[in-house]
Parts: structure tokens; sequence; C-alpha cells
């Protein structure tokens, strides 16, 4: 990435030779063109090059009287020059084209050397990925369950895709190590110096924001990590008014942008689950090294939130980190986790670029609707797969497949998303689900609970793993005979107080008309999202070893 401006300097070098070897070759040529063997003959003599189909035709001082120039003829005269005066010409015409000829070959080697040396470029950091509670990000009044990515704009009015230029891409070898909880925190290195900013991994949002406060002067100890400070990073810059960000021509529902009394570009970026984003959008670098670094992409800068930790925001709109930084691909493995009760928060891994383990993946394509289908449920940003169907404990629900595609409106579209902590399905695939919960467990049932407004498939006091026995193995069937499996042993979750649910609700109760797969049932799990190749694939592993 950063080797792309001297490949635009060589080639600058190159064409100023070439025309210096032209002009060279001219002033060679009418200095060393020998006079006619008598002044009596034609007054033009017609040069033709020995390997193009032109003729340069060169006027002597006399006669005086002028001859037009035959430019671009495809016929020549016979050259009148003397044997002397013609073996002096091919020599000279033949050792300027072999200096330029190799010039050319040597020029062009270079030249080749450093793009493909640009185009191989890459680098491996690791940096750690921890985890937090889901709480600290949504509402109150969902009791911090899931953090929808999904921005409110999708169901308020219209979206447009954004269709990224195809350029060449950096290759990108990036690993880092993340402790899971009920989100995938990455922690990652932003600023000239570089400080480490905590930030959800979020694959169904688009606008990338970090927490940014100017810290206090201490005199003695370093601030803590937990906020950005502009100040202190020479590659920071803040977007002004002016920006076209700022002032689209065609109103950009998926990022509402004004323009604060200061003169700067404002954003307020919403969430499904009623989380409110709001700041400046800014500019700054990723350096993952002194040497390696993304270029500045566009940021939010949050100045009046109270969380801690940021959004990477990982989907496929065009300001979304993916696209920003011209990732090939990004792969998650998110490792089996003790329940939100425990203070256990193993580390799964995160990679951008290519996964070493990818060959033992199954990839699904990601699925494109026509725009009829985008309004106004359906979210064209996301990671949209054809789920075809679900088993529960080796019984296929009678669930239709058009269930899991979009209608006219849009609703019934499946997605995979990181920053949604379980899965939610439509009405229709949610009741068939628990129809059969309720017949293989009913009695054992919670009754009349329902936990954080979404899950109400709960158990109380059982032992988790006898309901397991009970239920069986869960199996997510997508097209190309693609098989997700959540175990028996992983169906359930420890939401407190002794209580063990499902990790499936209701999409109505997040005000969505989408199907979900929340980051619980990818536990275990490799997730690679190809945007090359606008696939995804799934790996099983351990991941609290990948």
């Amino acid at each position: 990435m950063q080797q792309l401006p001297h490949l635009l300097v060589l080639r600058n070098r190159v064409l100023l030779l070439l025309l210096l070897s032209v002009f060279a070759f001219g002033i060679v040529l009418f200095f060393s063109s020998p006079p006619p063997f008598h002044s009596n003959h034609i007054n033009t003599h017609q040069i033709s090059h020995p390997t193009s189909q032109f003729t340069l035709t060169l006027h002597p001082s006399s006669p005086p009287t002028p001859t037009p120039p035959q430019i671009l003829s495809t016929t020549s005269s016979p050259p009148p020059f003397s044997p002397y005066s013609m073996a002096r010409y091919n020599f000279l015409s033949f050792f300027l084209l072999i200096f330029f000829n190799f010039l050319c070959l040597s020029t062009q080697s270079g030249l080749n050397k450093l793009i493909k040396s640009s185009q191989n470029h890459s680098f491996s950091v690791s940096l750690p990925l921890t985890s937090a509670p889901l709480f600290q990000y949504a509402s109150s009044n969902n009791k911090g369950i899931f953090l929808s990515s999904l921005a409110a704009a999708a169901a308020a009015g219209s979206r447009k895709q954004s269709q990224n230029s195809k350029t060449v891409s950096p290759s990108y070898n990036y690993k880092s190590s993340f402790k899971y909880s009920m989100a995938l925190i990455v922690s990652l290195p932003i600023g000239t110096p570089p400080q480490t900013q905590s930030m959800v991994l979020d694959t169904g949002s688009q606008l990338s924001w970090i927490q940014c406060h100017k810290k206090a002067p201490a005199p003695r100890k370093p601030p803590p990590t937990t906020t950005f400070d502009p100040s202190l990073s020479s590659s920071f810059s803040v977007l002004p008014c002016t920006h076209p960000l700022c002032k689209p021509r065609i109103p950009d529902f998926t990022l509402p942008t004004t323009c604060d009394q200061n003169r700067l570009c404002h954003y307020s970026y919403f969430y499904a689950d009623g989380t409110l984003a709001e700041g400046n959008l800014v500019r700054e670098k990723f350096t993952f090294s002194s040497s390696q670094s993304t270029p500045p992409l566009i940021l939010g800068c949050a100045s009046e939130s109270q969380d801690e930790k940021g959004i990477l925001g990982m989907n496929t709109g065009r300001l979304s980190f993916a696209s920003q930084a011209k990732l090939q691909k990004f792969s998650y493995c998110v490792p089996s986790r003790q329940g939100q009760s425990s203070n256990i928060m193993p580390t799964g891994s995160f990679y951008l670029g290519q996964n070493p383990n990818s060959h033992t993946f199954q990839y699904i394509s990601l699925l494109t609707f026509p725009q009829s289908q985008r309004m106004p449920n359906f979210d064209p940003l996301a990671y949209t797969v054809g789920l075809v169907g679900i088993r529960v404990g080796g019984k296929k629900l009678n669930i239709s497949e058009s269930v899991f595609r979009p209608d006219a409106g849009g609703s019934g579209q499946t997605m995979i998303d990181s920053g949604t902590q379980y899965t939610f399905l439509v009405e229709e695939a949610y009741n068939k689900v628990r129809e059969e919960v309720v017949r293989v467990a009913g009695p054992k049932m919670k009754k009349g609970y329902v936990y954080g407004g979404a899950l109400d498939m709960c158990f109380d006091g059982s032992n988790p793993m006898e309901i397991g026995q009970l239920l069986g193995d869960m199996v997510l069937e997508f097209e190309k005979g693609v098989q997700v499996l959540i175990n028996k042993n992983r169906i359930l979750d420890n939401v407190g107080d002794g209580v063990h649910c499902l990790g499936i609700g209701r999409s109505q109760s997040l005000g969505i008309a989408s199907n979900i797969i929340g980051n619980f049932h990818q536990q275990n799990l490799w997730v690679e999202f190809d945007l090359t190749n606008r696939r995804v694939g799934f790996g099983t592993a351990d991941c609290t070893r990948a």
C-alpha cells in the first residue's frame, strides 16, 4: 500500500527518459544526414524508420524553395546517401535502438519487481482482543442481551448499497487474540504514535468509532488507555462541514451527518436496540508498527458517550473498516464461554488477511437481491446468507425456505452478525423452534419467564446438561449442503440466578424483520468473510487453541 506513490514516480521517470531518448534520436538523425549526391536532386529527403510505418521528411537549407513535410506517409523514396554516410547512419541508429531497448527493458524489469512487491505487501501483527459484558453498549430496556448492529434507519427510510471500486488491494496478514464474554472486543493501535483502543468487532455495522477525550496532564503516571487523545497523534485530522461526506448530494440514511457549531462534521449513528453513537467524523491511521499502517481512514470520534469501548464496523458499507482498508478477507474464531455469571473469559483469534486454516472451511456465497427487495426492511450492507432449514435433535423442522429469504419488502433476510449476541428468527421460524422445544422439554420450562424481553425458552434450577440431552444438537442448514452444528452442550446459555435459556429469540423483540445469526451460535467456529470472492466460510475448531 505504501509503495504505490513510488510506482507513480518511477512511471514518470520512465516517460521522461523515453522523451529524452526520442529527442536525442532526432538530433542525431539531423546532424548525421549527409548531403545528396548532386545538387539538382529532390529538395526533400524521406527517411523511413527501420521498425515503424512512417516516413520522416527532412528539409535541407538550400535551395530556398520549401517542400511541405510528408508526415505519416506509408511509402518512402530510396535515400540518396553515400555509402559512408549510410554506414554511419546505420551504426548510430543501431546503437540508439539498442540503448533505448535496454533502457526500456531495464526499467520495465524494475517496475515489474516493484509492482509485484507492492501487491505482495503484507504485515503480521498480534494484538490482544478481550471481551466485556454487552450491557455496557445496549440500552437498559433490553438489559444488555444484545448489541444489534442494524442501524435504525433501516426501518425509517430507504438505504442504498455502496459500490466499491475494484482496485488492487493490499495483502493483510494480521492476527489478534481476544477474550469472549458477550461481545468480541479487539484492541487496535490507532494514531501516530499508536494508542491502544478497545473496539467491539461488529460485522453488522458500517461506521467505526472510538472514544475521544483529551486526557488531563499527569506529571508522573500516564493516563489509562481507555480513550483516545487526539492531541497526542500527529496523523489525526477532523472533517470540516465542507467535506462531501458531510453534505452529500443524496442523503445517506445509513450515516446521518450535520454541521455543528464549530463548523465540523457531526454524525449520529443509531442502533436497533436504542443505542446512540454520536460525535465528529475524523481521519486517523491504524498504526500496526513504525513501518506498517493503514492510510487515514474516516472514523467517528465520540466525546459524550460514557462507554469505554468503540465499534469496529466491518460490514460491506463504503465507510466500514473492511472497505476503507481494502481488506481481501478477515476471520474470527469465537471460543466457548462459561455463561454471564462466570468471570472466566476464554481467548479467541482474529485474522485480517489469509487464515492458515482456510483450507478446511466450507464456503457459501453471499446473496444479492434486486433493488426492489431493499426497502424498507432490507439491509443491503449486511452479510446475507442462504439459510435453508433448521434441525433440532435430528428432526428437520417444517419451515419453508422462503421464511429465510427476503420478501418484496425485505423482510426475512438472514445475516451473520458478530455484534449481536443471540440468534433471532422471524415469527414463523421462531414458532416452529419453540413448538419443538415445548414438545420435548416443555414440563421443565420456566413458566412466564422472559429474559431481557427476548428469550422465553428458559429453564430454572434444572441441570443444563440434562436439558441439552433432551433437546439434542441443533443444526443450521445452508445452501450447498453446508451445515453449522450447535452442540447440545452449548445450546443453552447461563443467564444468571440458576436460569438457562435457549439462545434464540424473536426478531420482533428487536423491532426488525430479519433472521440474525449471533455470536452465541458461532462458538468454536471459524467464520471467514472472503470479500474478494463474496463468500463466507465456516470451520469447526477449538477456538481457545486456534
